[in-house]
């Protein structure tokens, strides 16, 4: 490897690098819902992020903020200005989101106006709570795709890192695809 590119990438990534720390805001969503029993249906219950965070062992510096426990298809606009007040006021530059699927790019687009930032939506198919759900994938993608990509708005959902702005959810398919 050139000298350069080798001085270029440790600037970048490398030696001397600091972990800034990741500001994480939950908002409910299938990610934080539980099943109570059989008669009812599943509710957004306290958020398990944190307890997911600290089981995986996750040695980066991040803080947790839990600020709804909506179904996505419940958040207002008023919700989505809270979330951006709340990011944009808050002194960590990388974000993560903890959102329901069925409006993420909406809250995304709210967020576009906020600069300087790197805001990483995911969520999950299947609640964290079931032993095969996507949720823990998700957030490690997220954490790590806040980590490396530029400053804007980032959706990271089945192993994908998609432009915030530039993605909608194909719900016949089960999945998020490029637009």
């Amino acid at each position: 490897m050139p000298e350069r590119v080798g001085n270029r990438l440790r600037a970048q990534y490398g030696q001397g690098m600091t972990q800034a720390p990741i500001l994480v805001v939950t908002t409910g969503g299938t990610i934080d819902k539980q099943y109570f029993d059989a008669l009812s249906e599943y509710q957004i219950a306290e958020s398990v992020i944190d307890k997911m965070l600290k089981t995986s062992r996750v040695a980066h510096p991040f803080r947790v903020i839990e600020l709804l426990r909506k179904d996505s298809l419940e958040l207002t606009d008023e919700d989505r200005a809270l979330i951006a007040a709340t990011i944009a006021n808050a002194p960590e530059r990388h974000v993560v989101i903890t959102h329901g699927t069925d409006t993420m790019t909406e809250t995304a687009a709210a967020l576009a106006h906020i600069e300087g930032k790197t805001i990483v939506l995911c969520g999950a198919l299947a609640p964290a709570r079931f032993a095969e759900s996507d949720a823990a994938f998700n957030l490690g993608m997220a954490f790590g795709c806040c980590q490396s990509a530029s400053p804007g708005v980032w959706i990271t959902m089945s192993g994908t890192v998609f432009d915030g702005l530039k993605v909608r959810k194909d719900r016949e398919a089960g999945k998020f695809v490029a637009r």
